[in-house]
């Protein structure tokens, strides 16, 4: 019966995928009626639990940290790629597009999911522990990161507004590849140890105990299903955004809720990951998932948009509000705080998920 329901279970993670790509086909740049639109939110609710699926079968297959890093840098290509679709189709209004969707990932994953991880594994297991070696070396790529692309933008003179000019934008966009790149050097190659889980004796979980790891065959295959239900999951994110864009603009939110919604559904496979590994006591993968997929959101679409920027006709706004930026430091140091230690208690948990909802809070009624 158990190894029924298993062989179900794998159906069914790999026929959604290939379901919601046709249906993405169906349905790209169409104006959806109600009935679709219900059914694209339901496909696309598969889809995410399957890239879920897929993406911790590769996981076991690789290892950490191999296989929270395959994850974040695959829904953020398929991220960047809908970003730059979207501005080079949406004219002046997409022009706070990439800071906003940039911003949103940074504030759902280092407070939201972080938030929500640490909370569940030290309610479940009485403490969060993790490698504060590993994560703080993450933290610091983050905070500088995000200070280079979003913060300095609102100081610089060179062009009026919170934009940078050319040679401006082209550092910000080289600096983000080379720190990106040097962390991920860092965490696969020379310190791979840093960024593994731990015990609560501080010893390193180099093999997953719990099952034998997936055939090559098997990994392959879900490494090619977890990309079909990535794009899956951002088209037709995308697909339902109009129908998002005219409740928001209906109930007399600011616009930007539009880009903190879209976010929240792409980030769903990586917090889905994230809470499970939480609960299985894995709290270095969690933070791993988390801060990597800021990390990488950054590193990876500021190039983009630099890039994108020679053919959009547009201003590209960069710059954060001011209150945005007293979220961000806030975030920075909150984030220190927990990390030192290599250690949480539900109250460092709590505190991140007050930050993230405080973030919400201001992007509903700023």
């Amino acid at each position: 019966m158990i190894v029924r329901l298993r062989s179900l279970l794998t159906q069914w993670t790999a026929v959604v995928p290939v379901v919601a790509v046709v249906l993405l086909a169906f349905t790209w740049g169409r104006d959806l009626p109600g009935a679709i639109v219900a059914l694209v939110t339901l496909v696309l609710a598969g889809a995410v639990l399957a890239a879920v699926h897929h993406a911790e079968v590769i996981a076991h297959r690789v290892g950490e940290p191999f296989g929270s890093l395959v994850l974040a840098i695959a829904v953020t290509i398929i991220e960047v790629a809908l970003i730059v679709t979207l501005m080079v189709d949406g004219g002046p209004k997409s022009s706070t597009l990439a800071r906003d969707t940039v911003f949103a990932a940074v504030m759902i994953t280092c407070n939201g999911i972080v938030g929500l991880c640490l909370l569940v594994a030290s309610l479940r297991h009485g403490l969060a522990v993790f490698n504060a070696e590993g994560t703080g070396a993450a933290l610091a790529t983050v905070a500088t990161l995000a200070t280079l692309s979003l913060v300095f933008p609102t100081f610089t003179t060179s062009k009026p507004g919170p934009e940078f000019s050319t040679t401006q934008l082209t550092f910000a966009a080289l600096a983000s590849l080379v720190l990106y790149g040097l962390f991920v050097t860092t965490q696969t190659v020379r310190h791979r140890d840093y960024f593994l889980p731990i015990t609560r004796l501080g010893e390193v979980i180099d093999v997953d105990e719990h099952a034998n790891a997936p055939s090559a065959r098997a990994a392959g295959t879900s490494l090619g299903l977890l990309t079909l239900a990535l794009v899956g999951v951002v088209g037709l994110a995308k697909g339902v955004s109009p129908t998002i864009e005219s409740g928001v603009e209906a109930a007399g939110m600011p616009q930007s809720v539009v880009g903190v919604i879209i976010a929240l559904l792409v980030l769903l496979p990586e917090t889905i990951a994230a809470v499970r590994s939480a609960r299985r006591d894995r709290v270095q993968t969690s933070l791993n998932l988390a801060l990597g997929s800021a990390m990488a959101s950054i590193g990876l679409t500021i190039p983009a948009v630099a890039l994108a920027s020679v053919w959009l006709s547009g201003p590209l706004v960069l710059g954060l509000s001011s209150t945005h930026m007293v979220l961000l430091a806030l975030t920075v140091v909150v984030s220190s705080l927990t990390v030192v230690p290599g250690r949480a208690t539900p109250l460092q948990g709590g505190v991140h998920l007050v930050v993230f909802a405080a973030y919400l809070e201001l992007a509903v009624t700023p």
